[in-house]
């Protein structure tokens, strides 16, 4: 006689059927709706509103300015995260919390502040201006936007695999020969990149979307720093909802395949990991 499991979440019916209702209210049927919309458009004018001069300068802006944010924040968020997790300091705590700040911040809030640090006359611009770099009003500016975003996610989804990570493997390698740099590529980096990729993927995602933290420091000039999600904003302005929905459109699939791209990615490491 089968004994049945008592488990404190409910059963498997209910706990499926609430996620597929969550699920359908907060993503699938919005989405839905978004595409729904689009087929008011034919195709060619949908294909017109894409393939505007202004509207592919400002893919081409949000698309490669994340970039740059997330493989930056590839970067930046592994140090964070390394440091938090291997090393003991005075008030490690308050740097631990102060990674979830743009969690946090309101992204307007986010954006202002930014502007005011590397406008010409902020704290940081006004030195970085005699030397000839200016960050406000430029694609630089959005970089620097993007990067502080995104940042919590690389830190948050590395943190948990570092702290599993046992130091005693990176001694065993350097017993067995290993300098830090070989630690480092044989043992650390193959433990922690599906972790990594994981994490630039979100990073890149937020940053693709985003749009509060941006508007203040990139100045909006069309052609030059206006990024996607402010065209949509435009858009719906001039109650051109149909062009709007079309842009979005094309930012969904984008960030879909960029994800599905990431997981595929991830899902091949692991596979060559488990068989090494």
């Amino acid at each position: 006689m089968a004994v049945k499991k008592h488990t404190v979440l409910p059963g498997f019916g209910l706990a499926l059927g609430c996620t597929v209702l969550y699920l359908s209210l907060l993503v699938l049927i919005p989405i839905a709706g978004l595409l729904l919309r689009a087929t008011s458009l034919s195709w060619m004018e949908f294909w017109e509103v894409v393939t505007s001069d202004r509207v592919l300068a400002s893919f081409r802006i949000s698309f490669l300015a994340s970039l740059a944010a997330a493989g930056l924040n590839g970067v930046l968020g592994l140090v964070v995260a390394w440091v938090l997790v291997r090393y003991s300091f005075p008030l490690k705590g308050l740097v631990d919390g102060l990674v979830d700040l743009p969690f946090a911040l309101p992204t307007a809030v986010a954006g202002i502040s930014l502007t005011n640090l590397y406008s010409n006359s902020g704290w940081i611009g006004s030195r970085l201006e005699p030397l000839g770099i200016q960050v406000a009003y430029t694609p630089l500016g959005i970089v620097v936007a993007l990067t502080f975003i995104g940042l919590p996610f690389v830190v948050r989804t590395l943190q948990p695999v570092l702290e599993d990570l046992d130091p005693e493997v990176e001694e065993a390698a350097a017993s067995l020969g290993a300098n830090r740099f070989q630690a480092l590529r044989r043992v650390v980096i193959p433990s922690i990149l599906p972790a990594l990729l994981t994490g630039v993927a979100l990073a890149f995602a937020r940053a693709f979307g985003e749009y509060g933290s941006v508007v203040f420091i990139s100045g909006n000039l069309p052609m030059r720093t206006e990024i996607a999600p402010l065209l949509i904003m435009t858009k719906l302005e001039q109650y051109d909802y149909a062009g709007a929905t079309a842009i979005a459109v094309v930012m969904l699939l984008v960030s879909f395949s960029v994800l599905l791209f990431i997981n595929l990615l991830t899902w091949w490491v692991r596979r060559g990991a488990a068989r090494a």
